[in-house]
């Protein structure tokens, strides 16, 4: 990898971002009695997307939120032009990749149509409540009005086609619960909110809930390596793995998740067997096991729509085998426009010949004279992967990311040397099941956790 051309200025990055964050400032005060500063940070928005065909429709938009006259139809402009430009930020950082992996670049695939009807009436409340909260501002948060998406929320659950904005919009809220009142904040996190703002706004315009497009895989999947996020009341899990077609044509990047809701006593290796029985990959990932797959489902995107009907265990597969053989020609998947943000990207990669500097859990690799910044805090506890085994490491499957205005990479596993035996160390080693001592404490635990929580779920239920 071509770690110099992580380092070099992306042409136009800096001005994008610049006039992203205007924007987002102009949201913390609320958009009904807009101040000159605003006025500057809605035109600078304006200006920015002034040679595209957004241009005159954002220009009206921006000169009526300026006045404090905008309507949701302007606040739905403001969000798609702000979206706009981060996705050009996204493609901008891909294509700097593909060019430091030399990996082919994907081929655009055509935007899924809507998915059948759906209930405008509910969109349409969700974009009024989202309207009221950009009026309003960050500052301007209160119990009632971030109350007003309860019953939204509550009527758009039931409907699977709604469940994806129902989500955005519970959760978004949640957080803007915990933080009324919003004259009391210290610190507003203006970019979390109005990415959260605008995608939420966005999806509320009919047709975007366009079911993804799909087709069916027939080949051998290799798993690279396991990527878990933990939250005290859910955890997901993401293998990223190598695809070859059996038909022979080129290999390809997937992904497959599962999603699982968990109590907040159910913390490390314990988190596994929450996934686990939703997910037969996990546990080929762990074993170092390839899987065979027969007409499996799979997005535009490159997920898997996992179905262990069309799995079966193959063959010991060695993930740095794999990310030497495999991985280099292997083709990424396109991403959807609105699923286009820096924060969305993750590729993997294989990093090697490197040196090491670390400095407490701060680790650096100095990848062909240039340092490239390593993600220890991504590293999760349900595995025996630390920054320990990182820092004396000697090559490394990672996800690289963009970050705080930097590239940095995620170590998903790595070579180290243990009593002069090269050893493989993963994050997700233990996705199948440990006999590691720590791991299986865990286990344990989170078992006995389990299974007192459904007793009384039980005993609920029998009252």
């Amino acid at each position: 990898m071509r770690a110099d051309l992580l380092l070099e200025p992306v042409p136009g990055l800096d001005e994008a971002l610049t006039a992203v964050t205007a924007f987002d400032r102009t949201l913390a005060a609320g958009l009904l009695r807009p101040s000159p500063a605003q006025g500057a940070g809605l035109a600078a928005l304006a200006d920015a997307v002034v040679a595209s065909p957004l241009a005159a429709r954002t220009a009206e938009a921006a000169d009526r939120a300026a006045a404090g006259t905008a309507g949701e139809d302007d606040f739905l402009v403001l969000a798609a032009s702000r979206t706009a430009l981060l996705g050009a930020v996204h493609d901008a950082l891909a294509d700097r990749i593909d060019d430091a992996t030399g990996r082919p670049r994907p081929a655009d695939s055509a935007v899924p149509a809507a998915d059948g009807p759906q209930a405008v009436n509910l969109l349409a409340a969700a974009r009024s409540w989202l309207a009221d909260l950009a009026r309003a501002g960050w500052q301007g948060l209160d119990h009632e009005l971030v109350a007003g998406a309860a019953p939204i929320v509550s009527a758009m659950l039931p409907d699977p086609v709604l469940r994806r904005p129902a989500t955005l919009l519970d959760g978004f809220a949640a957080e803007l619960a915990a933080s009324c009142p919003g004259t009391a904040l210290d610190r507003i996190p203006l970019r979390r909110w109005a990415d959260l703002w605008s995608r939420a706004l966005l999806l509320t315009e009919p047709g975007a809930l366009g079911a993804p497009a799909t087709d069916t895989v027939t080949g051998r999947l290799l798993p690279l390596g396991v990527d878990l996020h933990e939250h005290a009341t859910a955890a997901q899990a993401q293998v990223h793995a190598v695809f070859e077609p059996a038909d022979g044509s080129a290999p390809r990047l997937v992904r497959a998740s599962v999603a699982v809701p968990k109590p907040d006593t159910v913390v490390g290796a314990g988190v596994w067997q929450l996934l686990r029985p939703h997910l037969s990959l996990l546990a080929a990932a762990g074993e170092g096991r390839a899987m065979d797959l027969t007409d499996m489902p799979v997005t535009a995107e490159g997920d898997l729509l996992w179905n262990d009907a069309h799995a079966r265990p193959g063959e010991p597969a060695d993930a740095f085998a794999t990310a030497r053989i495999a991985l280099p020609t292997a083709v990424a998947a396109t991403t959807a426009p609105l699923d286009r943000h820096p924060a969305r990207i993750t590729v993997p990669v294989l990093l090697e010949g490197y040196t090491v500097h670390q400095d407490a859990d701060a680790v650096t690799f100095t990848v062909t004279g240039q340092p490239v910044t390593v993600d220890t805090d991504r590293i999760p506890a349900a595995g025996p992967l630390g920054p320990e085994a990182v820092a004396a490491s000697s090559a490394c499957i990672g996800l690289l990311r963009w970050d705080a205005g930097q590239f940095t990479v995620q170590p998903l596993a790595v070579e180290t040397t243990v009593k002069r035996k090269t050893v493989a160390v993963h994050a997700g080693a233990w996705a199948g099941g440990t006999a590691d001592k720590n791991g299986a404490k865990a286990e344990k635990a989170a078992t006995e956790a389990v299974a007192m929580l459904r007793e009384r779920a039980g005993r609920l239920l029998r009252k």
